[in-house]
């Protein structure tokens, strides 16, 4: 869309659209379904429970109100300081937090616990929300009700609390449901970290990610775990602990609140695993994420749209492709003239999740980039194992299973290519807690119009000898493929002879397609792919290009994990961050650097001629 006159007239209706009637205190525009009785817009849950609610007297419909309406209760009881002006005001919520709101009610309201992973940009509120939320269910819906506040440090927690404290101090008289004394915390047992609110029967309890066991022995009903990301792990205090500690304490009931928020801070930790378990439906979690674009601070006054347009980037007129207005691209674009550089604003003002990730981590490979590769993912056709004698055509079969170790996305097909599939093995542990060796097959059936696609894969702990025999029957069953295997772990495991070479050259005795690096003096193969610090990086380095080029199709969803927790560290060595793997990654590597090499003279491979569609990759 370049004709200012349409841009104008798109601006105008995106403006209009977000102008949305709202007022808290009639109910107009609240969260959930709600019916209109007389001047009030009134939550149906109300209205069903309490159908005598429009004869009630003022005072009295007040009190039942704010049961039912959290947006009301916000904006009559509870008392907030404005970030713009540092005055205290009534909580009246802004649109990201009628959002996360929405989430959290509609579990609620559905009778379900509420559980959400909040991915924060700046300033719009977010931990506002949560912990006013909690507020409300101690103040108004239950007794007994214990919360915990736990950050990375103890003055966020505190930090959290002191809204709190504002909220008690400034909470209305009438609104006490008949109790006497003031609403305000007294230390319990004598502990400045655990507060009891006086005649609800309630603790609040502050801690830190260090402090895990503050959390034990006490019965929690709600828990505020806020930036989750920047919580410290190492071998005395890990993340999960704690969030194992709060499991055992909240049970999976309706009215029980779990939320762990944060910004980014790199990919790989904790809290980044939590959202894309959010965020793929594998957890028992929402994600919510707000961008900067739907803060309403974000936006400034256009007069000269043409000038605007003129002035934005390709980046900038993207995000008026995804719905961006005007005034949020003119605030944008001045707001990048304080940055060095554009990571930095897309650190602090991310459009997207990947971005806030992205910009956060020293991921190798570009995130963006993995997403739009992770959309050929899919479940695979059927699972199972691969069995059978390798000797004589199509010995080897798939066993299927629910649960097997391999995958298969698509069979093997035979369109007469002396060479039509690729096996890549990396070898791992032999024990479930070792790193796993995984076989990735590859289909190469059309290079020039088709880019390799990834058809099966094997992943599982296996011995070494087991496992190569393992990998010829993969080979075998996928039409003879080109065999290329991992030989570091073989080569360095026996401490006496050359039992990993052994291993190779049995194989390569039997198994006419096996890929072998070179020769020694006397003429003998050497085979496996050898993985020094040289060809690890020139392999990376491919599978590198090959994600941003789309030079090859992924089916694997745990692949895309893994590559999104992969590492260039400060010693310049390629790893994966710490708690996570890189097996599968390296077996895309390794048989994309070997793709990446061929053809060349290999006896292995018969009918160098008809291999001529390998020259075009």
């Amino acid at each position: 869309m370049g004709n200012m006159p349409d841009i104008i007239a798109e601006n105008t209706r995106r403006n209009e659209a977000l102008q949305v009637a709202y007022d808290p205190l009639t109910g107009l525009g609240g969260c959930g379904i709600r019916t209109l009785v007389g001047e009030e817009w009134l939550p149906s849950e109300l209205l069903q429970e309490r159908p005598d609610y429009p004869t009630l007297p003022q005072l009295e419909r007040r009190r039942v109100r704010v049961r039912y309406d959290f947006e009301y209760w916000a904006a009559t009881c509870a008392t907030i300081k404005d970030k713009l002006t540092g005055q205290n005001i009534r909580f009246r919520l802004n649109a990201p937090q009628r959002r996360l709101l929405g989430v959290m009610e509609g579990q609620r309201r559905a009778g379900k616990p509420v559980r959400v992973v909040l991915l924060k940009a700046r300033q719009w509120g977010g931990s506002t929300l949560v912990q006013m939320y909690m507020a409300w269910f101690q103040l108004v819906l239950r007794t007994g009700w214990n919360s915990l506040i736990c950050g990375h440090k103890h003055n966020t927690s505190r930090a959290i609390k002191q809204m709190y404290r504002l909220l008690l101090r400034n909470y209305p008289d009438d609104m006490r449901n008949g109790q006497v004394e003031p609403l305000k915390f007294a230390n319990y047992e004598g502990s400045r970290d655990v507060q009891q609110l006086s005649g609800r029967d309630c603790l609040i309890i502050c801690s830190s990610s260090r402090s895990e066991d503050a959390v034990r022995g006490f019965n929690l009903a709600m828990a505020h775990l806020t930036e989750v990301a920047f919580w410290a792990s190492s071998a005395m205090h890990d993340p999960e602990d704690v969030m194992r500690s709060v499991l055992g304490t909240v049970l999976p009931e309706c009215g029980t609140i779990i939320v762990l928020e944060s910004t980014a801070n790199g990919v790989g930790n904790f809290f980044h695993t939590e959202w894309l378990r959010a965020q793929s439906g594998h957890s028992d979690k929402t994600a919510v994420f707000v961008p900067w674009y739907e803060i309403e601070l974000y936006r400034q006054p256009v007069r000269n749209p043409a000038a605007l347009w003129a002035s934005l980037d390709e980046y900038e007129r993207q995000l008026w492709e995804a719905g961006c207005t005007l005034e949020m691209l003119a605030w944008y674009h001045s707001k990048r003239k304080e940055y060095t550089t554009h990571t930095q604003m897309m650190e602090e003002f991310p459009s997207n999740d990947i971005e806030a990730f992205a910009n956060t981590s020293n991921c190798v490979f570009d995130l963006g980039q993995l997403d739009v590769l992770r959309q050929s993912c899919r479940a695979p056709l059927m699972t199972g194992d691969i069995e059978g004698n390798w000797l004589g055509p199509g010995g080897a079969h798939v066993v299927e299973s629910p649960h097997g170790p391999l995958q298969v996305w698509r069979p093997p097909e035979d369109n007469g290519l002396a060479l039509r599939y690729l096996v890549a093995v990396d070898v791992g542990g032999r024990s479930d807690k070792a790193d796993w060796s995984v076989m990735a097959v590859l289909d190469l059936h059309d290079l020039r119009e088709h880019p390799p696609e990834v058809v099966a894969q094997w992943r599982g702990h296996l011995d070494h000898d087991l496992l190569a025999w393992k990998a010829v029957h993969l080979a075998q069953y996928y039409h003879n493929a080109l065999l290329v295997i991992e030989s570091n772990t073989l080569e360095t495991e026996y401490t006496e002879g050359d039992g990993g070479q052994y291993i190779l050259n049995t194989i390569g005795q039997r198994y006419g397609n096996l890929y072998y690096r070179s020769r020694d003096r006397k003429g003998q193969r050497k085979y496996g792919f050898h993985t020094n610090r040289q060809t690890k990086r020139q392999a990376i380095y491919t599978l590198i290009a090959a994600v941003r080029e789309r030079q090859y199709i992924e089916r694997c969803h745990a692949a895309i994990d893994e590559m999104s927790t992969y590492e260039l560290t400060r010693k310049g060595s390629f790893e994966a961050m710490a708690g996570h793997h890189d097996d599968i990654l390296m077996t895309r590597a390794i048989a994309l650097q070997v793709l990446h090499e061929l053809p060349m003279p290999h006896p292995a491979i018969s009918e160098l001629e008809k291999l001529t569609i390998l020259k075009n990759y």
